[in-house]
């Protein structure tokens, strides 16, 4: 498992690294926090109940510090429609979904899995991105996305024989 882990990573590193600014220093933290906190979610969601109903949950829980924060920048809306409609399917629909699914096969992964099939999210994006949105398709992804998935392969297949 930590050999198909550190694939994953430097399948990671390797998608991102060359070319990469430094954030600043407030960037950074907010970073981290939100990394700290994806995982924290993550840990409490193993054990929070039936995963469409625990994601439901955590969505109209999340409307009152959401909405604080969006007077907050009132004077920079720009409503339209298209906009709305796309907010909604990418924030309610999308993101719901993928919370529900993540929340309904959390249990059955171990730390490391969990951690390691994250690592997966930004090469899935990036290739849908060349599918959907007509990025271009460089060799850096395809061996990167090689790594991460071969690494996160190993990591899952090593962690059902421990299983067993």
């Amino acid at each position: 498992q930590w050999l198909g882990a550190l694939m994953a990573l430097s399948g990671m590193v390797y998608l991102l690294l060359p070319g990469a600014a430094a954030p600043s220093a407030g960037a950074g933290v907010l970073m981290i926090g939100a990394g700290m906190a994806w995982g924290l979610y993550s840990l409490l969601g193993r054990t929070g109940g039936p995963a469409l109903l625990v994601t439901a949950g955590n969505f109209v829980r999340s409307v009152p510090l959401a909405s604080v924060i969006t007077l907050l920048g009132w004077q920079y809306w720009q409503w339209d429609l298209s906009g709305v409609l796309l907010a909604v399917a990418s924030g309610a629909l999308t993101s719901g979904i993928g919370y529900a699914i993540w929340y309904r096969v959390l249990p059955a992964l171990s730390a490391m899995q969990a951690a390691s099939v994250q690592l997966a999210v930004p090469v899935v994006a990036a290739i849908l991105a060349v599918f959907l949105l007509a990025e271009p398709m460089h060799s850096r992804l395809l061996v990167a996305g090689g790594l991460v998935m071969s690494g996160l392969g190993l990591v899952l297949l090593c962690g059902r024989r421990n299983v067993r």
